[in-house]
């Protein structure tokens, strides 16, 4: 189950996102992953582009 947006999926897509917070796992499906990434690149200077 993704841990933002409460999607089911069969399995662990390869697609999904996992992360490792507090020793505890959280799985975010792609499109939840997508958005933290384009919300990520979008504090970065632009510097790093």
């Amino acid at each position: 189950m993704c841990s933002r947006c409460g999607t089911v999926a069969d399995g662990r897509p390869p697609t999904w996102t996992c992360s490792v917070e507090n020793g505890v796992r959280h799985y975010f499906c792609d499109i939840c992953a997508r958005d933290n990434i384009r919300a990520i690149e979008g504090r970065l200077d632009s510097a790093w582009w």
